[in-house]
């Protein structure tokens, strides 16, 4: 059983989840201004970004659905958006087991070449 088999079906829900969110290029923007910033509105974000409003507003409910952000009532019924970091340390952990599963076959391959190289 490999590292990645032992993470569950949860984990292997949420980290499918995380990397379809993070394959677009907006979303990765907006994560990245929402940990640079802080919690912002959708507004807040639009003024920073060269997206519309109504792109990130759509974005925001993916990374939402995505476990990403939360949406948390603000003043004057403003939403503001929080990262969160449970989901992204679930890829990490994915990631990372992916990593281990190809440290062992990587290493024989280096040792295989330095070892053909000596022999020239």
């Amino acid at each position: 059983m490999t590292d990645q088999q032992r993470l569950g079906d949860e984990a292997e829900a949420v980290a499918e989840l995380v990397f379809a969110a993070l394959a677009d290029a907006s979303r990765r923007a907006l994560l990245a201004a929402l940990a640079a910033a802080g919690p912002s509105t959708a507004t807040d974000l639009a003024t920073r970004l060269p997206i519309t409003r109504q792109a990130i507003a759509k974005h925001l409910a993916l990374l939402a659905d995505a476990g990403l952000v939360t949406a948390e009532p603000g003043e004057r019924r403003r939403v503001r958006y929080r990262l969160r970091s449970a989901p992204m340390q679930v890829a990490q952990q994915f990631l990372a087991a992916l990593a281990r599963d190809w440290d062992g076959p990587l290493a024989a391959l280096k040792d295989h070449l330095e070892n053909e190289g000596e022999q020239r």
